[in-house]
Parts: C-alpha cells; sequence; structure tokens
C-alpha cells in the first residue's frame, strides 16, 4: 500500500502541492486526475524520489519509500525521454542491464514485449524514426520490462490511436489480474473511468475528491432520470415531476424533485415505460461541480 500524510511542495514561494493525503491500496489501478497544471506531475515526482517534498509523509508498504529498492518500481513519465539516436533494442537491453537483469532473460523480456506491441520489426529501427505513438509503447514497455510490483503511469494515452490506447488498458488489466499496484495519471478522465475503482481529482494543489468511483458518483448524484417509452407523453404533464423536462421522440428525461414513486406512478399509467435508470455523472460533470463549489 501506499500512503501519502499531509504532502506539500512549493516553488519560488508558489505552493504547487498543497497539504494532500490518499492512499492506494495493493493491487489498485488508481485513478490521480486533474487538468494540466493541476500538481499530478509534481505529485509524481515526489513519490518517485525524482523531487524531494517540502512537508508530508510518503509510505510504501509500511515504510518511507526512499528506502525501498526502486528497482520494484516502474514509471512512464509525462516528459518523454528516449534517446532519438539510439536503436530501440539497444535502450531496452541498456534499461534491463540497469535494472539487474541478465542478457538472457532480457533477450526473452525485450522479444515478449516488442511483439505484444507490435514492434518486432521496429527493434533495429532509431527511435527518431518511429512515430510518436511507437515511442510511446517503448516508453511504457520500460515502465515494465523489470516486472515492477508498483507502477507510475502518467499520461500513458499521450499519441496513442484509439486502437493502441485499449492495446494499454488491456496491459494495464493484465498487470492488475497479477496483483500489481498501479498509479494511472491522466486529464482525461473518460479513460479512468474505464479502468478505476478508486480516484482521486486534484486541482491547484489540492484535492477536490478523493475514494470509491462509485461512491462519489452516488454522492454526486441529482436524481436526474432518463425513460425510454412507447406512446405520447406532454412536457407539462412530465413538468409535475420533473425540473429541465426534455422529450426526445421516445425518450423523456429531467431532474426528480419529488418522491420518485410517485412519478413512477404516473409514467406507468400514462405510456408502456421499456426502460428507466438515474443518469450516472460523468467524472468531468463531478470536477466541474466540486471546483464550481471552491470558487
Amino acid at each position: 500500500m501506499l500512503v501519502i500524510e499531509n504532502l506539500k511542495k512549493s516553488y519560488d514561494g508558489v505552493e504547487a502541492v498543497k497539504d494532500i493525503s490518499f492512499s492506494v491500496g495493493e493491487g489498485d489501478i488508481y485513478g490521480f486526475l486533474g487538468p494540466n497544471g493541476a500538481g499530478k506531475t509534481t505529485t509524481i515526482r515526489m513519490i518517485m524520489g525524482i523531487i524531494r517534498q517540502d512537508e508530508g509523509l510518503i509510505a510504501l508498504n509500511g515504510n518511507d519509500i526512499s528506502s525501498h529498492n526502486r528497482h520494484n518500481l516502474g514509471y512512464l513519465p509525462e516528459d518523454r525521454g528516449l534517446y532519438q539516436k539510439q536503436r530501440i533494442a539497444e535502450i531496452l537491453y541498456y534499461f534491463c542491464s540497469l535494472r539487474g537483469i541478465n542478457k538472457t532473460d532480457a533477450k526473452e523480456k525485450i522479444s515478449f514485449w516488442l511483439s505484444r506491441f507490435g514492434l518486432e520489426n521496429q527493434k533495429s529501427r532509431k527511435v527518431e524514426e518511429l512515430s510518436k505513438g511507437n515511442q510511446q509503447k517503448v516508453q511504457f514497455i520500460l515502465s515494465l520490462i523489470h516486472d515492477p510490483d508498483f507502477v507510475i503511469l502518467d499520461e500513458p494515452f499521450t499519441g496513442l490511436d484509439p486502437l493502441n490506447q485499449l492495446l494499454l488498458k488491456e496491459v494495464i488489466q493484465e498487470k492488475q489480474n497479477e496483483g500489481k499496484t498501479i498509479i494511472f495519471s491522466t486529464h482525461q478522465m473518460e479513460q479512468v473511468e474505464r479502468l478505476c475503482n478508486n480516484i482521486c481529482l486534484i486541482n491547484d494543489g489540492n484535492i477536490i475528491v478523493e475514494g470509491s468511483l462509485n461512491e462519489i458518483r452516488k454522492m454526486h448524484s441529482n436524481e436526474a432520470v432518463e425513460v425510454y417509452f412507447s406512446g405520447n407523453l406532454i412536457s407539462d404533464e412530465a413538468s409535475k415531476f420533473l425540473n429541465d423536462v426534455e422529450i426526445v421522440g421516445n425518450t423523456l428525461s429531467g431532474v426528480l424533485y419529488n418522491d420518485p414513486r410517485e412519478f413512477i406512478s404516473w409514467i406507468n399509467a400514462k405510456v408502456d415505460v421499456t426502460s428507466f435508470h438515474l443518469k450516472v455523472p460523468s467524472l468531468e460533470q463531478i470536477f466541474l461541480e466540486e471546483v464550481g463549489k471552491k470558487n
């Protein structure tokens, strides 16, 4: 488990991270979200020991993270650092040697990962000859090739087309199934909704909301409903039960302001209901709502 307590970091008197605390359970895919400049990357760099925190605790499995063997950590940085003039195979073998992997094992691992990402025919090419998407895949391989138990992925989908984004998601879920712990940092909130059970939303160096994604959605549900039906409805009649009534074709939507049982009884008496459900707010909607509360 990763535990962050009262973490702070300032640059030239400007607070980049403001006394934040959260924890990531073992085997979790944890979404660390926020717009650009929110403090995500600064927090990650403190976790990785690239920069030091001004105050606060960073502990992994009960011990200060600075005491851990960093060979057991995987990191995909937001700022890509591949040597443009080097060949892909050279970079991968060099990185394996830094992680203490012998040549025989390195050859096997490199072959596996290049094949997994469709790069087996690219290993002799220089980085500068690859597309941005393929460079990103190489960087992703570097974060996993030593089989770390704890992985941080900072904006992993940058430069990837939808098919390769799907491939990346599959690998992330495979790693979770192996018991790996993953922090997934991004400003693309729709990606997190598909992968994560627990999240932390950060803005301007502060945590806006943190915890179980399902519980957070329940807390922010505004009783918005969507009903599919056959028959005829008049919006004025529906407004007795709903605010913001909208009827498009055979779909009725709005926000309940009375006892939902009364609405259900009324709608069933008026039309044939084919489906009825509460609309779940997106992470982006939750984020905008929470930021609005702070302003």
